[in-house]
This record gives C-alpha cells, sequence and structure tokens, in this order.
C-alpha cells in the first residue's frame, strides 16, 4: 500500500507535463482528452454547423476564432482535428515570414498537412483525398489499374471529369497527382506540391517544366485542389497565431485580404478558421477594410470557464497520482481544494491556463508541506488532522490528512530558488523538449522554406543584440533570401539558399555578384548545404568569382544548427501571441532573448560560430557522447521540482534522452552530488524509496 502522500512526494508536479505552448496539430502531439469535453462544445457545434454547410454546397466560409490568451484557441484547433477529421481534411497554417510569399506558404502548409497520416489510418490525407475524388470512386477495380498503368489515360480522365471547373494547368497538375500513385514519385510529387525549386532532372521525371515560385501559381494550385474534392470533404484550413505575422500591429490586412481572396475568386469547398489575440484584433480593427470584415461570416469569442469545469481539468491532471495510491484519496482533486478555485476566481470563471498556473503554485506549495527533515534534524511532529476539502454537493465532506503541520515552506533541507532562477530553469527544460521536437520534424535543411531559413537566422541575431540587422540584401525574386547586419569590421550580407534548381541558384549568385560590385557591403557569406554545381554553369562562374579567394565566405551550414535556429523561431512565435508560459509566467519576446542569452543555447549552433557572433567552440577529439546536456536536464528537473523521487528522475531523463544509459544517469547524479548541487536523502533506503533535493546554499 503506498499512500497518497508518498506519491505526491516522489512524483513530478502533475501540471508541469502540461505543454501550455501548443503549436502545430500535425506535429506537436497533444492529450486533447486532458480538456473537459464540455469546455467549449457550444464553439465547437457551432463550428460544425459552418463544416455542415460548405460540405452541402462548396461554398468556402470564415470563421475568426477570437480569445485572450490562455482561452485555448490554438488546443481548440487541435480538438476541431481530432473530432472532424473523419469528415474534413485538416491543414495548419503557421505564420508566415514574408508577406510576399503568403499563398506560397499556404500552399506550402496545407500540403505538409494533407501528407500527415491521420488518427487510426494507414494512409496519408493526400492519398485518401485522391482515393475518395469522384473521378475514381465510381471506378471498378480493373478500371482503376488501368488508369493506374498509364499516365496519359489518368489524365485524359481526370480532365473530361473536371473539365467544366475551370482545372489550373490541368495537363501539370493531374499528371503530379498521377505521380502520387507511384511510392517511387510520390516524395517527389509532393515536393513540387509543396512549392519546392526542383533540380532539373526531378523536373525532367516529373514531367513539369517549372515549379510553383510564383503567388499566383500557389493560389491557382490551392484552387485545384477545392474545386476537384467539391463531391468529397471540406478541406479546413486553421491559420494560427496571425498576431505574430510581419508588421501585423500596423499593417494586419494582409491575412483578412487572403481570406477575402478566397471568397471574391470563388476557391471551393473550404472552412477558414483564423485565431486572433482579442487585444491584437481591438488595435487592428480599424485598419481592416470594411470589404475585408464583410467576408468573415462569423466572430466567435472564447468565453471563460466555469469552475466546475476548472475543477474537472485538476481532477484529469491528478487522476494518474490517485490510481497509484491505496487507500484512494476522498475527492477527486485531492490535495488540492475547491475553495481555492472560488477564493482565486470570485466571479465564478476563469481561462484554462490560469487554472492549471493555480494548480501547479497550490500542488507544489502541499508537496513542500510534506518534506522530509533534514539529516540530524528532529523531526518536526506528525499530525493528524481533519481538514474540510471543497462544499460542492458531490464532494464527502471531510477527508484525514496526515502532514507536518508546521514545517515552513523554506526547509533548510532544499535551497529555495529565486522566481528568476526558477524560470530559468524551466525555459532550458522546454529548450531540450521543443528542440527534440524540431528533431523530429525537420530531417533535412531543406525541408525548411528559403524564407523561413533566413527569417530563422535574423531573430537569433536579433537576440544577440547584433546591430542594424535588415532583410532583403539583394533584389530580385529572391531578396527574402538576404539580410545585413552590422559588425565591428563593417557591414556584414548573408545569402541563404537551399533551391535544387541551378537556374535559381544564378539568379541568387548574379544578384550577389552586384552587391558584391556596387561594394554595399564588407564580406558576403553564402549559407546552402545543397550542391553549387559545375563548371559549366554560369552559376557557379559566378559562385566562383565571388567565393573563391576573395574575403566573402560560403558556409555550409549543418543540420544541428537548422534545429536550433527552428526550435527559437517557433518559441518566438509563442511569445508574440502570448502562448510562452514559464513557471506559470506569460514570456515576452524581450525576456525569452534574455533567456536565450542566459542559457546559451546559440553558443553551441556552429552556423552562427561560422558567422562570428559567437565564439567558436574547439573541436572534441573524443567520439563519446557529450553528456552535458543530461546532466543539466537532471539539475533543472530537481531545481523546478524542490525535490523528487529518484526512480521518478531516471524515468524522466530516460523518456527525454533515449540513448542514454541508466548507468550514465546514475554517474551524472554522483557527480552533481559531489558538486553539492543536489543530495540524495536517506542513502540507506532502497533507490525505490530515495529522494533526490537540491542542496541548500
Amino acid at each position: 500500500m503506498v499512500s497518497i502522500n508518498e506519491i505526491i512526494i516522489r512524483e513530478v508536479n502533475p501540471f508541469d507535463l502540461v505543454n501550455i505552448r501548443v503549436g502545430n496539430f500535425w506535429t506537436d502531439s497533444q492529450d486533447y482528452t486532458s480538456i473537459v469535453e464540455s469546455i467549449h462544445q457550444e464553439v465547437i457545434d457551432e463550428i460544425e454547423g459552418f463544416l455542415n454547410l460548405v460540405a452541402m454546397d462548396n461554398r468556402s466560409r470564415t470563421v475568426l476564432l477570437i480569445g485572450d490568451g490562455g482561452s485555448g484557441k490554438s488546443y481548440l484547433l487541435g480538438r476541431l482535428k481530432q473530432t472532424f477529421n473523419p469528415k474534413a481534411f485538416f491543414a495548419y497554417i503557421s505564420p508566415w515570414v514574408d508577406n510576399d510569399y503568403i499563398w506560397r506558404h499556404i500552399l506550402r502548409y496545407t500540403v505538409d498537412s494533407l501528407i500527415q497520416v491521420p488518427e487510426g489510418q494507414q494512409q496519408s490525407q493526400l492519398i485518401l483525398w485522391l482515393k475518395s475524388l469522384s473521378a475514381f470512386t465510381k471506378l471498378n477495380d480493373t478500371i482503376w489499374q488501368i488508369l493506374l498503368s498509364d499516365r496519359q489515360k489518368f489524365i485524359k480522365h481526370l480532365k473530361n471529369t473536371y473539365k467544366l471547373a475551370g482545372i489550373y494547368n490541368a495537363d501539370i497538375f493531374f499528371g503530379v497527382l498521377h505521380d502520387l500513385t507511384d511510392p517511387e514519385l510520390y516524395p517527389l510529387a509532393c515536393e513540387w506540391l509543396l512549392g519546392d525549386d526542383l533540380s532539373e532532372e526531378s523536373m525532367q521525371i516529373l514531367k513539369v517544366k517549372s515549379c510553383i515560385d510564383t503567388e499566383d501559381a500557389a493560389k491557382n494550385i490551392l484552387a485545384n485542389f477545392g474545386k476537384i474534392s467539391i463531391e468529397t470533404q471540406p478541406i479546413v484550413l486553421c491559420f494560427d497565431q496571425v498576431e505574430t505575422t510581419p508588421s501585423f500591429d500596423t499593417n494586419p490586412q494582409y491575412i483578412f485580404h487572403i481570406n477575402a481572396a478566397i471568397h471574391n475568386d470563388n476557391l471551393k469547398n473550404f472552412l477558414i478558421i483564423i485565431t486572433i489575440v482579442k487585444d491584437n484584433l481591438m488595435r487592428a480593427k480599424k485598419l481592416i477594410p470594411q470589404t475585408d470584415k464583410a467576408r468573415i461570416e462569423k466572430q466567435i469569442n472564447l468565453r471563460p470557464i466555469n469552475l466546475n469545469q476548472a475543477e474537472a481539468i485538476w481532477a484529469y491532471r491528478l487522476q494518474s497520482l490517485h490510481h497509484q495510491a491505496s487507500p484512494q484519496p476522498n475527492t477527486s482533486i485531492f490535495p488540492l481544494e475547491r475553495r481555492l478555485l472560488e477564493d482565486t476566481f470570485p466571479g465564478g470563471k476563469t481561462f484554462p491556463r490560469n487554472t492549471i498556473i493555480l494548480g501547479r503554485q497550490k500542488y507544489q506549495e502541499y508537496k513542500l508541506s510534506l518534506l522530509p527533515p533534514k539529516a540530524g534534524e528532529t523531526p518536526l511532529p506528525v499530525v493528524e488532522i481533519t481538514k474540510e476539502i471543497g462544499n460542492h454537493p458531490d464532494a464527502k465532506p471531510t477527508v484525514k490528512v496526515t502532514i507536518r503541520k508546521d514545517r515552513p515552506v523554506n526547509n533548510p533541507v532544499i535551497n529555495q530558488l529565486s522566481e528568476e532562477e526558477l524560470i530559468q530553469a524551466e525555459f532550458e527544460l522546454i529548450w531540450q523538449r521543443e528542440i527534440k521536437k524540431t528533431q523530429q520534424k525537420i530531417n533535412k535543411i531543406c525541408f525548411v522554406a528559403a524564407t523561413e531559413l533566413i527569417q530563422m537566422l535574423q531573430l537569433a541575431l536579433e537576440a544577440l543584440q547584433i546591430q542594424s540587422v535588415k532583410p532583403k540584401l539583394i533584389a530580385g525574386k529572391s531578396a527574402s533570401y538576404s539580410l545585413s547586419y552590422q559588425s565591428p569590421q563593417g557591414k556584414i550580407g548573408v545569402v541563404w539558399s537551399e533551391d535544387a534548381n541551378m537556374t535559381s541558384f544564378f539568379n541568387i549568385m548574379n544578384a550577389s555578384h552586384k552587391i558584391v560590385q556596387q561594394n554595399l557591403c564588407q564580406k558576403l557569406y553564402l549559407i546552402r548545404k545543397a550542391g553549387v554545381g559545375d563548371a559549366k554553369l554560369k552559376g557557379y562562374q559566378l559562385y566562383s568569382q565571388i567565393f573563391k579567394a576573395t574575403q566573402n565566405i560560403h558556409i555550409q551550414p549543418n543540420l544541428q544548427s537548422a534545429h536550433i535556429l527552428a526550435t527559437y523561431q517557433s518559441l518566438v512565435n509563442s511569445a508574440q501571441s502570448q502562448d510562452l508560459v514559464i513557471s506559470g509566467k506569460t514570456i515576452q519576446l524581450p525576456e525569452l532573448q534574455s533567456l536565450l542569452c542566459k542559457s546559451k543555447v546559440l553558443e553551441n549552433c556552429t552556423l552562427l560560430q561560422d558567422l562570428g557572433v559567437v565564439a567558436k567552440k574547439p573541436e572534441s577529439p573524443s567520439k563519446t557522447k557529450d553528456l552535458r546536456p543530461v546532466k543539466d536536464f537532471l539539475l533543472n528537473m530537481v531545481k523546478i521540482q524542490n525535490f523528487m523521487g529518484v526512480p521518478t528522475l531516471y524515468s524522466h531523463t530516460n523518456s527525454q534522452f533515449p540513448d542514454i544509459s541508466d548507468s550514465d544517469v546514475k554517474h551524472l547524479i554522483d557527480l552533481l552530488c559531489q558538486e553539492k548541487k543536489v543530495k540524495i536523502i536517506d542513502l540507506k533506503a532502497k533507490i525505490q524509496d530515495q529522494l533526490i533535493c537540491l542542496v541548500s546554499q
């Protein structure tokens, strides 16, 4: 038998496990059952009504989802996807980084979402969408196989079926759809639909003469998806965190222009959902043209939740601890109490985030009250008291709780950290969690759009307080692939391109050559992992003139650098949309920049080292694993928990670092003990009964 108090002592705070920062519902795995079904149910029902209307008449519609920070906008998008994915295809559209590339960004993220495999399915949304087209659902297996084996017959069949739909570049588009049915060509066909600038060889394989390299082309390809799927299921475009897009506060109309264009140009079969922070919308409203406002069918405000729903959130987070306990606690929210909600939210309303933050704080206070005495200290008397828990009708009126009644929170067995230290420790844990997600998401640098690559770099330079960081150094179509900044040596130019197409590479080199000729910067960097061609190509010849035997430098970035930059970009978006909460505090961009610099994670970015904006680290000759991140993780976990069970610490470390052995973890804990940063309480106890805490300084 293990009492609930023993479990609370050894386990992590269950409210720390809630990742308040929610992003792309296809790549950021979330437990949507952790939100009570009744929360925002009326909003879900209303949006389902609009989805049904789109399915009925194929006319696109728009819902504007408005809420305060912490009201659950992004989380709600995930619930909508989970609930309605069987009756619609869902696309998550992240904030774009350049207003000149909006349609290409929308197409890229739409196709990227369609490539994802829905829960319970074996195939991607894209293949499910293709197989559900009316052109194929009425065919028998024999005819279907004939079409699959003959590309031209496949194209002709689709053209005849959708001849009245006005398909853009029908031969090319339908040809690429045929390539999706070939497992060997599927990845290449997806890259074309994403808008990647493919090599000449890849385009020959796909039998296309050009890539999707203009805004009009991207919009028309997106329109094709809607036009030919009107007899299947709608496509839901979820625009999240739009307030973080460029110049939104002063020039917010881009997203509303895009929405109006979807309606005015009669793009079929889309349900558009736009989330926005209420305060940002209020400031932006006067700048949005009335004609664009008229293209929004419904504005829905996310309302606060009631205290019964808040209590249910607490109960869900605590239930895994309760299931381990014997006897079972007498209330579903022990060690928390209903009166905490009533006292903190006297109006009877709150938001999910505030509920979680309060639960975390009060749970930790209770956990500290159970703290065992310091070795050699006379134990305080253990008092069994009768304590009222809750006052709602279904709760039992009293429960016996064993606590050390008079033990102060600042017990000398642990080192009480300041709020600043706790926030820094938790940020570093969040960073390790987020970069792991990024590593799983980005397998190659070229998977990231060129405009995003340069913006990722720009954000990092700004965080490092590099002077005069300005986008678009070079001219022409590739201007958004470049930036400049001021260094002690003068103005520095940077161009970052991973496009495989050598014609595009020539255009970038030609624009870069003009910058060098006009002496517009003291040094020019080319960041490019992809090849630069051979001596026969004009692009390579220009590349040689610029970067061989000159002060200009070609950097070949590694994937780790891209992961670091992409992770920071994601956190910036969350901070700007008021979705980044650390240690119960909503973090703004200046504070995020400060946390980033204090953590020194950017110093591990070899790309920034090669640019000379952070110190270059000597290469380690040792081939052994670098265990420093694991050691930092161990210390930060103990910092934010104050104390916890040693087996629990092992478990969380193995989850974050699955390749690290238990013997390595034990070695690192021993090192931390030797450094007098942490301490094992009761070394004579079995390891499953040992606790670890911070050492009082």
